[in-house]
């Protein structure tokens, strides 16, 4: 039997025997697990590249605002907001001089007001980044901590504390101003680290405050003022940068987690409903730490990001040549399933603002990519999406470097609306871009992709559709694991059969169902069924409905 895609419903049919059940969330279980995320697709908005109004090559507020309908289109119900906070950007926006405004080149407070309200009329939440670890070296605190040597908001080493004569310690950077000694930084030696104590004191280290001490008990404050500030404005939540590193020397991130449990502890109070989102790593160490949810990773976490590498990059499963393995994440998610509970949620994206790389990579090519899609949007993890994967825009090389990408300005380029000027991007000389945008002149548009019902925009849509129609495909339904090989193949909320080959060549697995002689195709293309037997061809991938 050879199926072509189209929409359906069956009857009741029979339980799938043999498969791996793996845990299922309770929909009434008392917890987070019941807020909104779980039902939410992220979008990823690196707003300096997104769309510019100001005509000066740079994104803006307004230009979020401007295509809200677009989201609202493909299915995305929640907005993810890179920093748009006051900053010298030598760190692209993550070396923050100020928590609490806004940065001229997007715009104003009553434009954030303006986009919330926006996103609200149209069923969107909007999610800030929270730079909680470091700030800039001109962010006020700094400054005044360079006058003052009593003042501890940061990790300062007084001079009689450090090695005489001899190189700073690791990750100590020397005074810059009148305080005499040197600070920790987090990341560039333009982001000096806050000071939120160490778990462990060391008396090699004498500079080492405890996390009760007055200074780190005032940074917790500052945070929640912060958070306050922005929640008022009726931001849904936040992205939490870097969590897992706020807290120094911290053996099992015990002082770490309790930190955020505590600040999540408060947002329950005083704000309900909102949420708190970790790049972290590890969903089975943070979100019983108090997060919502946890983005798996290129960086961070078990295996230093595993579980991520396994499927996108380090001979990923999604890959041509066939010689990776999903087993890594699997056994990853079903480990931290379990750990987590009914107590919140993984997220998966494929690309990011970040290291992780898009989709689009300079090796994948655009038959891969339905089959990647598919997973991403029927595996029980909170799907992200960063903006252009929707129509595939490449990673391109050879950028120069902006505002200290450090190699990561490969996944920034401006976002590809139409074929005019600049991609539609800006109405700026294209010299003055943000960053170059992608010289190939077949490069993927919003307007072309809109125009073709078979397009990558058009089936990612579909897919979002499908999983917002049937709650089996989204994350409060149970995942039954037929083969971890290829193809992937497993069962959704007893009733969707999710099969994903992203190899060239033709791969089967066997399914013993009942139903299966019944199935019919809620999307998909180049899937066999001869019996049990279910034959995927290359680059092939089905949704398939069994029936209840």
């Amino acid at each position: 039997m050879v199926l072509s895609r189209r929409s359906f419903v069956l009857g009741t049919g029979a339980a799938l025997a043999g498969a791996a059940l793996l845990p299922a969330t309770p929909a009434s279980a008392a917890s987070r697990s019941s807020s909104w995320l779980a039902d939410a697709v992220l979008y990823q908005v690196y707003p300096q590249s997104f769309a510019d109004t100001g005509g000066d090559g740079i994104g803006d507020l307004a230009g979020i605002i401007d295509h809200l309908d677009h989201l609202r289109w493909l299915g995305v119900d929640t907005v993810w907001v890179n920093p748009v906070f006051p900053s010298p950007f030598t760190d692209a926006g993550y070396d923050i001089s100020d928590y609490v405004s806004v940065h001229p080149r997007y715009g104003d407070e009553e434009d954030v007001s303006r986009l919330v309200e926006a996103a609200r009329r149209r069923g969107i939440r909007v999610l800030f980044d929270l730079v909680a670890g470091h700030t800039s070296d001109q962010h006020r605190w700094f400054l005044n901590s360079l006058r003052d040597p009593a003042d501890d908001r940061y990790i300062w080493a007084t001079p009689d504390q450090l090695p005489a004569g001899g190189p700073l310690p690791e990750q100590f950077v020397a005074s810059p101003g009148p305080r005499p000694g040197a600070f920790r930084m987090n990341y560039y030696a333009t982001q000096p680290a806050i000071n939120y104590g160490y778990a462990r004191q060391n008396a090699d280290e004498p500079w080492r405050e405890p996390v009760d001490a007055d200074g780190p008990r005032a940074n917790r404050a500052a945070i929640r003022s912060i958070v306050d500030h922005w929640l008022r404005l009726g931001i849904s939540g936040f992205r939490c940068d870097m969590a897992a590193t706020l807290v120094k020397d911290d053996p099992g991130w015990v002082e770490t987690g309790k930190l955020w449990g505590e600040l999540r502890s408060w947002m329950d109070r005083r704000h309900p409903g909102t949420v708190l989102i970790s790049e972290w790593g590890d969903p089975a160490t943070s979100v019983p730490a108090g997060f919502d949810g946890d983005f798996y990773l290129p960086v961070n976490g078990p295996g230093d990001g595993a579980p991520w590498r396994s499927l996108w990059r380090d001979d990923p499963y999604f890959d041509a040549s066939g010689t990776g393995t999903a087993k890594t994440f699997v056994d990853a998610w079903t480990a931290a399933t379990k750990a987590i509970g009914s107590g919140g949620h993984t997220i998966m994206p494929i690309a990011n603002h970040d290291s992780a790389t898009r989709l689009n990579n300079g090796i994948r090519t655009p038959e891969q990519f339905p089959a990647a899609w598919t997973f991403l949007l029927t595996w029980p993890t909170v799907p992200t999406i960063y903006y252009g994967e929707e129509i595939g825009m490449r990673a391109v090389e050879g950028l120069p470097d902006v505002e200290g990408s450090a190699g990561r300005q490969n996944n920034r380029t401006p976002m590809q609306w139409n074929s005019g000027p600049n991609a539609g991007f800006s109405s700026a000389p294209a010299e003055e871009l943000y960053i170059p945008l992608d010289p190939d002149p077949a490069r993927p548009t919003v307007e072309q992709q809109l125009g073709d019902p078979d397009s990558l925009l058009h089936f990612v849509r579909r897919l979002l559709a499908l999983r917002k129609r049937h709650p089996e495909l989204g994350t409060r339904t149970a995942v039954q694991v037929f083969d971890d090989g290829y193809p992937l193949t497993y069962l959704r909320g007893d009733r969707f059969l999710v099969t994903v080959n992203p190899r060239r060549d033709t791969a089967t697995t066997s399914v013993p169902d009942a139903r299966l002689r019944h199935a019919r195709m809620a999307e998909g293309r180049g899937v066999r069924i001869e019996g049990a037997t279910v034959t995927v061809e290359g680059f092939g991938y089905a949704v398939l409905d069994l029936g209840r």
